[in-house]
């Protein structure tokens, strides 16, 4: 609004007789030079009226705007997982293209994590979106990967179900030719690393799935990484083979997600992953004392990587004031707080939508970001540009460079063939209260004896 301020200063410095009062006698009174003055008056009246008119159309400009000039990016939605608890995973009984708000198994009465349908991704302008291919972590030592194949197959199956709608994207430069398109550009992240069963083959074929980002653990922990739920302290932390599973997501460009790991992986994924990393579906520690939030020591260290936090709306990370509800604003704060700490090019949006059952008024499903973005804008002192860096561009420049390091690792880099030791699964099913040694045939598990005296628990 700089220049309507410019255009009114201009007309009252110079007609001193608006700086008392319009209209007064001082316009009344006769003589040559005062029609002159009237006259000059006049004219700086209709300069302002046309620099009023111009200013406000130079200046209607919403937050939401900058959802038409990027892609809106999410970085976390479940609703696969809901097609699978709900239908099997059956699309046939499954009507993507109808709002299903008060649908009788989708609406929002019976099922309070359904929040996803196509009239409402619209609505909300979103123009890319992380589909999470995610199993629960009672799977884990089990048929973790058959599931997670499931989850993968239905993601691409629902892709391919509405062409019209959605375009499979597993390459940066595809996210914004598929919004040129009027698609929703939609990619594929595994949520958790038990979904690999601690095989880096395993990691490496959904790589050639389409998978392009993997959470290292869920709320459980792996044999080689802690979760969230490790609050103190330490049980595995990352281990050896844990490095190698960060060394081979680097080698093949998949994007490491943090989310949900505990705060010292955290710390130990940065200082040695050779890309960026990205927080999938995360907020701010400070602002929430919630394991799954990140804390300042590593968003600084996020900076230096990099990377992106995408902020979660669940209402249960993002207020922490169990006396009142969770509200739009209290998403903005996690927002503005990591803008102001490390700056607008590390902050994205990973809302969680489908995966939660509660979000905060005014986010209730997904048709919410556009009231989001103009939020932001009129409430904060966000440039157009940073606005288009949250909205997207932060997370295509991360997955730039994950690129980018992989075209640089295929030159020098070689395939790690780490095998995990048998012994280290044991303990982990042990300390799991899980009876060992039940799923597996592989020749490294049929050389183990665990009542040998080098290999006993």
């Amino acid at each position: 609004m700089n220049f309507l301020q410019n255009s009114a200063n201009s007309v009252i410095n110079k007609c001193p007789a608006i700086k008392t009062e319009w209209f007064t006698k001082e316009f009344l009174c006769t003589g040559k030079m005062k029609y002159v003055s009237f006259g000059i008056c006049g004219l700086f009246v209709i300069i302002f009226i046309i620099g009023l008119s111009l200013a406000l159309i130079i200046d209607d400009y919403n937050g939401s705007d900058a959802l038409d000039n990027v892609p809106l990016i999410d970085g976390h939605n479940d609703l696969p997982y809901n097609l699978y608890r709900l239908l099997g995973n059956n699309l046939d009984q499954f009507d993507f293209t109808k709002n299903l708000s008060d649908d009788k198994l989708w609406g929002k009465r019976v099922c309070v994590s359904c929040t996803t349908d196509l009239p409402r991704l619209r609505k909300g302008k979103v123009g890319a979106q992380f589909w999470a291919a995610y199993v629960d972590c009672s799977s884990q030592y089990k048929d973790a990967v058959s599931l997670t194949l499931r989850q993968i197959d239905v993601i691409k199956r629902l892709i391919h179900k509405y062409p019209n709608d959605l375009q499979f994207v597993t390459k940066a430069e595809d996210i914004t030719d598929a919004w040129s398109n009027k698609k929703i550009g939609s990619m594929i992240g595994v949520e958790g690393g038990h979904s690999i069963d601690s095989s880096l083959a395993v990691l490496r074929l959904y790589y050639d799935l389409g998978v392009r980002y993997m959470t290292l653990t869920h709320m459980c922990n792996t044999p080689w990484a802690d979760a969230s739920t490790v609050t103190t302290g330490g049980i595995n932390n990352l281990t050896d083979f844990g490095r190698a599973v960060v060394y081979e997501m680097n080698r093949l460009g998949m994007l490491v997600d943090l989310s949900h790991v505990s705060h010292n992986v955290m710390r130990e994924v940065l200082a040695i992953s050779k890309a960026p990393i990205i927080f999938s579906h995360s907020s701010v520690f400070t602002l929430c004392h919630n394991n799954r939030n990140v804390p300042d020591d590593v968003l600084y260290t996020v900076k230096r990587n990099n990377g992106i936090v995408m902020v979660n709306f669940y209402s249960e990370f993002v207020n922490c004031n169990t006396s009142r509800k969770a509200t739009m604003q209290d998403v903005i704060d996690h927002i503005n707080y990591i803008r102001n700490l490390i700056g607008p090019n590390h902050v994205g949006i990973g809302a969680d939508y489908d995966g939660v059952n509660t979000m905060p008024e005014g986010l209730e499903d997904v048709s919410k970001y556009s009231d989001l973005f103009d939020r932001i804008y009129d409430s904060s002192n966000w440039t157009k540009d940073e606005m288009e860096k949250l909205a997207g561009k932060n997370l295509i420049r991360v997955l730039k460079a994950a690129e980018k390091v992989r075209d640089e690792m295929a030159e020098s880099g070689h395939v790690r063939q780490d095998i995990l030791a048998p012994k280290q699964i044991y303990q982990a099913q042990i300390m799991d209260h899980i009876q060992p040694n039940m799923c597996y045939t592989s020749k490294e598990w049929s050389d183990f004896k665990p009542n040998n005296s080098n290999q006993t628990v």
